[in-house]
């Protein structure tokens, strides 16, 4: 009996020992302290109330899929106080944080995480029968964060009295940031408002200076513009993807590219800041280091930006941050031996990427997990690179004023020579300048005259047309043209040949020149066997008067054949007039439509253009 007393009096002891250390292990393995959501302080003070994990590849506790199942797998440590930033790492990572309301109101509340490119994001959060999931992240479509915004969200609702045990599942495979903070709607807007002005006023910058280095490269042709705006833009979307924005607004519902845009924009970037480099810094010698070593930076980018199409993002992401860091370290260095050549604009140039270097290295330490804040540090390279730009597009303007001050140089070295020449040539250049007017009278008298007929070409024609036109609205007087056209003319080619067609052209050019007698009317040829009456000054009925007396004149005129025959040639003619507010090139495609209705009519014939009849055709 007194050993049943004892075995029982042991096994109770046992029991108890067995619960003690299940109550210990149960507090070992939650070591944070639920936090009232309610308060401001503790809220600011959230990282004293995270517990993590994390769970190696391929295990059973990396490949739960909710928080129940690491009851017995899950070793918690408390995050005591700092942001939870893990380099490089292929494990999945466990967070837990308890909250309660104390107060004696409901409250809304947003557990934010300030970090875009993050695989796959699980949110759970679990209060009694209530279990709430979330599961997100940049390798699913941006609409399962269920808000729109672009870091993660959760909205936390707690009654008063109320706890909730909120537990985050992240994977990734690259660095992991894991900055989280617990903020209220009110603190939330704000907040977004004024990071949204920030944001604003940093892209809308760069937008603009690229657009207008795009502007420059336009008008002056020079090339190191266009590869600066290259460089701010692809600097910009780098930016803009690695904090969400693109994947926000550019492509929402392709996460691969979400994930591939970021070390793409990268070799982008470096490929962009290696070729404004070289050109801004005027490294053309083939002889030099820095000419070679520009271009292999400006090759290797190339072809990392055909890696990104194949490699895996966790290799890529490092290994075109790497080369990039090497990149801005070779353009500094190029930059600073420049300064020392005495290349002047290499001085700005050299401080622009000071600041570059600062806080490339800066943000890329936050964005692979060896510093803490990291939207601290995107905010710092924003600033280090807006300050760059502005440094970079100061230093173009003092390369422009440098350029326009050889220029300037040049130009006026020049001019003292040729002035210098000017003066003992006077003489020579007075003789050849009269030579030179005799032969541009000649030039121009061959130049507006048909060397067949004799009368005036189109180009005479096209040239003084307008003139007349304009001067006719201008005084308030009329003006007709009258277009002629030698009816069946192929026909006198084909039969007697191209000698004898000329012939009949210098007939049709005699019998026009006759009938048009004023000193101010042109005649013209503007075609093979297409001619055309200017007839300033003149109505309706006077041109009609003047065509009527050409097509009498040449269907009455006898010409004599090769073969010791005659014939008679017609014309077809179209009589436009000038109208209020017509352009000469209305006038002359009225005459056109007239002379076409002419020869549609039979020929040998004349029709006058009137503004219906054009509406019409």
């Amino acid at each position: 009996m007194e050993r049943v007393e004892r075995c029982n009096i042991l096994l109770f002891l046992l029991t108890l020992i067995m619960i003690c250390n299940g109550a210990v292990a149960s507090e070992t393995n939650t070591p944070c302290d639920s936090l009232a959501i309610s308060s401001a302080d503790q809220r600011q003070h959230l990282a004293d109330h995270l517990c993590y994990f994390a769970a190696p590849f391929g295990s059973v506790a990396s490949n739960a899929t909710h928080p129940d199942q690491l009851a017995s797998l899950a070793h918690w440590q408390s995050a005591d106080g700092h942001d939870l930033t893990f380099t490089h790492t292929l494990d999945t990572y466990w967070i837990q944080l308890k909250v309660h309301n104390p107060s004696e109101n409901a409250g809304l509340w947003y557990l934010k995480l300030h970090y875009a490119p993050l695989d796959f994001v699980t949110f759970w959060a679990t209060s009694g029968q209530e279990d709430r999931q979330i599961a997100t992240g940049d390798q699913t479509p941006f609409g399962s964060r269920g808000i729109n915004y672009r870091y993660y969200l959760l909205p936390i609702l707690l009654e008063s009295g109320q706890s909730k045990t909120i537990t985050l599942k992240i994977q990734s495979a690259g660095a992991l940031n894991v900055p989280l903070t617990l903020e209220t709607t009110e603190h939330l807007i704000a907040e977004s408002n004024e990071l949204t002005l920030a944001h604003g006023i940093f892209y809308g910058a760069v937008l603009i200076f690229s657009v207008f280095n795009l502007l420059l490269f336009f008008s002056s042709g020079t090339i190191y513009y266009f590869y600066n705006a290259f460089y701010m833009v692809s600097t910009g979307l780098f930016l803009c993807a690695m904090g969400g924005f693109a994947y926000q607004y550019f492509w929402p519902n392709s996460p691969w590219f979400a994930n591939a845009a970021i070390p793409l924009f990268e070799a982008l970037g470096t490929l962009a800041m290696t070729l404004f480099g070289r050109s801004f810094l005027d490294i053309n010698d083939k002889r030099s280091i820095a000419y070679w070593a520009l271009n292999a930076i400006a090759g290797v980018s190339v072809v990392l930006l055909a890696l990104v199409l194949v490699l895996p993002y966790s290799t890529t992401i490092i290994i075109n941050t790497l080369f990039g860091l090497i990149a801005i370290g070779c353009l500094f260095m190029t930059g600073l031996v420049r300064w020392r050549q005495g290349y002047g604009p290499a001085k700005w140039y050299v401080l622009s990427w000071s600041m570059m270097v600062i806080g490339t290295c800066v943000y890329a330490l936050a964005a692979f997990g060896f510093l803490a804040d990291f939207v601290a540090q995107e905010i710092l390279m924003q600033g280090a690179v807006g300050g760059q730009v502005l440094l970079l597009n100061y230093a173009i303007v003092q390369r422009w004023r440098l350029l326009n001050q050889k220029l300037l140089e040049v130009e006026y070295d020049v001019k003292h020579d040729l002035e210098k020449k000017v003066y003992e040539r006077t003489a020579q250049l007075r003789d050849t300048m009269r030579d030179l007017e005799r032969a541009n009278r000649q030039l121009a008298e061959l130049s507006t005259h048909d060397d067949l007929t004799g009368i005036h070409n189109r180009r005479f024609l096209d040239g003084m047309l307008p003139d007349i036109c304009a001067e006719a609205r201008r005084i308030g007087k009329s003006a007709a043209i009258v277009l002629l056209d030698a009816d069946h003319f192929k026909k006198v080619n084909d039969s007697w040949g191209h000698p004898f067609g000329d012939l009949c052209l210098q007939r049709i050019a005699e019998i026009l020149t006759r009938h048009v007698r004023r000193p101010r009317d042109v005649v013209a040829r503007f075609g093979g066997e297409e001619f055309a009456l200017v007839l300033p000054n003149t109505e309706e009925d006077g041109a009609t008067n003047v065509a009527s007396n050409i097509l009498h004149d040449m269907a009455k005129t006898t010409i004599k054949t090769p073969d010791g025959g005659a014939i008679s040639l017609t014309l077809s003619a179209g009589i436009a007039v000038l109208q209020t507010g017509e352009s000469d090139a209305a006038l002359f495609a009225r005459a056109d439509e007239a002379l076409y209705r002419a020869k549609a009519k039979g020929r040998n014939r004349f029709e006058v253009a009137t503004i219906d009849q054009d509406a019409e055709a």
